[in-house]
């Protein structure tokens, strides 16, 4: 929606746009896991499956440890083939089964990440029609869409990846842990103590590398902005030759990404390295003790086989955790950046306003009385505005640009609450009115052309029910579009995309004829005509003075000639009627209204 009363709003533009603080990793996992309470039961049970597994797995050692002790013994008193075949089958059905668990862990899971993540995008989807627009004023789109799309898929690859893995891995850490000791304790405190090492840098690593992985999150949404804003304005960027600044200003976005990416993911890539050294020391150490203590009969060779394979299943679950976790980062700040969004202040709620006007009922007054607000409460930019406009009265507002004119339709529409005064229809303030009723109220065509990819039917119907080919095509030859629409192969079947080579004057009198189909009792029109011809805008002028008739209008408009025959023509400035009257009273004043009118004919002239 164009409004040029919102120069104060910052929004996030340029580099540097946005900044936060580095975010607790556990509350957001807490949070992420929390969110949807449905799939609580999931998690247990991949919970519950992941130990299953890992039970499976760590047993198998001890099996082994048998294994080598009576192929051992055989050497010299000869192999029982019978135990040796006993015990391969066990180890085989104990490792298919634990196969088994980690397949369906693994599925569940996935289901799990993609059913989570279905419902962040429904929920986002509901959010962004339940945020004020002051909240677009002031948040890149860019940087919403990659909220909406990046980190929702971030979450889901994320969950669906490292969440079983991790516990499976924790699971599996552990039983290796109860299991050396289980077989002996000496091994067991020798593999650990070489182990601590590998703890202390993993965390040390993970609470430094946090911050990255949040910062990265957000310059990915800023790069995204930037891109949004650039292709969305495309054809002023080449016109202006503003290749080379969109160039630099993509630079420094895309470094600030790459130092993110490249601080967090060094940082996060030291823990693998480290632990697989911190490994292989710790099958040294197992090795020389094993030795000490075999020579001394303290165990049998058996023994250090199972803890060779205990070493394994004790320090790769901590590679594979120090890996997921950093995974994990990533979805906490991606996480954090999507409930963030989600829990942004909404629209206050109307649940409980049970006054409804039917538009087939409703007269025609409006009225503003001392209507005052800002976009910010300390900057006011509507001071103190009145005024009343009678059934089917053309009100015109005119005014410089920055003057409070859109505002003024914004604030009659409930896109914005006023701070201080009242607006009533047929007597009934708009505070006692839901959105959705007003809006059923009125008609709208907006100087922004806004068209969808689809026909030119299901763009000019737009979201209306029974409307006959009959009566697009009368809308569409009323503004002027019959011979365009007729020349098209398909015509009202014809496919409009960005692609498409169709004038901004096509597109604006598109929607005048989508403004046509609609039967409301108001009616508004902001710039309607300002990107079309003067031919096409007497014929639309027409056209307009048709979609008037028995309705109360407001017309927004920059050409004073569009509204000389407008029943009120209210002269704004600084948020405040400084004239009004019809445009003959107004010109005889020689006032404001009559210079604005003037220098317009002169410019004309």
């Amino acid at each position: 929606m164009a409004n040029n009363n919102q120069k104060h709003v910052q929004r996030n533009v340029g580099p540097g746009r946005v900044n936060e603080k580095p975010k607790d990793f556990k509350k957001a996992i807490k949070k992420l896991l929390g969110y949807k309470k449905s799939l609580i039961p999931a998690y247990i049970i991949t919970i519950i499956l992941s130990i299953a597994s890992s039970v499976c797995s760590i047993v198998g050692p001890n099996k082994l440890s048998e294994l080598t002790d009576v192929i051992t013994e055989g050497l010299m008193k000869g192999i029982d083939l019978e135990k040796v075949i006993n015990i391969t089958i066990f180890l085989l059905v104990l490792y298919v089964v634990s196969a088994i668990f980690s397949f369906l862990t693994s599925f569940i899971m996935a289901t799990t990440a993609n059913n989570l993540a279905r419902t962040l995008r429904t929920n986002i989807s509901k959010k962004i029609n339940k945020l004020p627009l002051k909240y677009y004023d002031k948040h890149s789109f860019g940087d919403i869409l990659s909220r909406v799309t990046n980190d929702v898929d971030q979450i889901g690859m994320s969950i669906s990846q490292s969440l079983d893995s991790f516990v499976s891995n924790l699971a599996l850490f552990i039983s290796a842990i109860f299991m050396m000791f289980y077989t002996n304790w000496i091994m067991a405190f020798t593999a650990i103590l070489t182990s601590i090492i590998g703890f202390v840098f993993m965390f040390a690593i993970l609470g430094k590398s946090q911050k990255y992985f949040n910062q990265r999150q957000v310059e990915l949404g800023n790069l995204n902005g930037h891109i949004e804003e650039i292709y969305s304005g495309y054809n002023v960027v080449k016109a202006y030759n503003g290749k080379n600044k969109a160039i630099n200003d993509f630079n420094k976005y895309n470094e600030a990404l790459f130092n993110c990416s490249r601080k967090s993911q060094f940082l996060s890539g030291l823990m693998q390295p480290i632990m697989s050294f911190i490994g292989n020391f710790s099958y040294v150490a197992v090795c020389v003790m094993g030795a000490v203590l075999v020579k001394q009969d303290i165990i049998t060779f058996g023994v250090i086989v199972a803890f060779m394979v205990y070493i394994r299943l004790f320090t790769s679950p901590l590679q594979q955790m120090a890996q997921r976790l950093t995974n994990l980062q990533t979805a906490a700040a991606s996480s954090e950046r999507v409930f963030e969004f989600l829990e942004e202040d909404e629209m206050i709620d109307e649940t409980n306003k049970t006054v409804v006007l039917d538009k087939n009922k409703v007269k025609g007054n409006i009225k503003f009385d001392h209507v005052k607000f800002g976009y910010d409460t300390d900057k006011i930019i509507i001071k103190d505005f009145s005024c009343t406009a009678k059934p089917g009265q053309k009100v015109a507002i005119v005014g410089p640009t920055g003057a409070g004119k859109t505002t003024l339709v914004n604030l009659l529409m409930k896109f914005y609450e006023i701070n201080s005064g009242n607006i009533t229809i047929d007597g009934i303030s708009t505070k006692d009115l839901t959105r959705e009723n007003i809006h059923e109220l009125f008609t709208m065509v907006l100087q922004d052309t806004w068209l969808f990819n689809g026909t030119i039917r299901e763009n000019v119907v737009y979201n209306k029910e029974n409307v006959t080919d009959e009566q697009v095509m009368d809308a569409c030859k009323t503004v002027g579009l019959e011979h365009f629409i007729r020349s098209l192969p398909q015509g009202l079947d014809t496919v409009l995309t960005d692609t498409d080579s169709i004038s901004a004057g096509q597109k604006q009198l598109l929607t005048i004829a989508r403004g046509m189909i609609e039967a409301t009792p108001f009616l508004i029109l902001d710039e309607a005509t300002s990107n079309v011809d003067t031919r096409t805008e007497e014929l639309v002028q027409k056209a307009m003075d048709k979609l008037t008739e028995g309705k109360t209008s407001f017309i927004i408009a920059h050409r004073l000639s569009t509204i000389r025959n407008a029943d009120i023509i209210l002269v704004v400035n600084n948020g405040n009627i400084i004239e009004q009257g019809n445009h003959k009273e107004l010109i005889s004043k020689n006032g404001f209204y009559a210079d604005l009118y003037n220098s317009q004919f002169k410019k004309n002239a």
